[in-house]
């Protein structure tokens, strides 16, 4: 069983940056592989980035590539998302996950483990 708490949401003009953390109870963080979503109000959830349990291989959405940045500290038992030259579009809810699969997945079914989201407004 896995615990995810999301942290460091809130809101920003274009062009800045957040940063998420989201931090993970339990013995075998390790073992998993993490993912971040995002939801937007009337859209569907979609997939944001990932990386393996090794946190040496990575995923992003092609929306996000180039912008943001995901990584782990294993000893910490948490995950990050450095999100730079944010744009409107990428107000959403970011919900932090983990799937035992031990490959990079993105889709939501996947994904074993949820923490409660937290809120990203980028205003223009």
């Amino acid at each position: 069983q896995v615990q995810l708490v999301e942290s460091g949401g809130g809101s920003v003009q274009a062009g800045g940056s957040l940063r998420l953390s989201c931090a993970a109870s339990g013995r075998t963080f390790r073992t998993y592989t993490m993912g971040w979503f995002r939801q937007a109000p009337g859209k569907e959830r979609e997939f944001v980035a990932a990386i393996a349990w090794s946190g040496g291989s990575t995923y992003y959405a092609d929306s996000v590539k180039g912008r943001f940045t995901i990584s782990r500290d294993n000893a910490k038992n948490t995950v990050l998302l450095q999100m730079n030259s944010l744009k409107p579009e990428d107000t959403a809810v970011y919900y932090c996950a983990a799937t035992r699969v031990l490959r990079i997945v993105t889709t939501a079914p996947e994904y074993d483990y949820w923490g409660q989201g937290t809120q990203v407004t980028v205003s223009s």
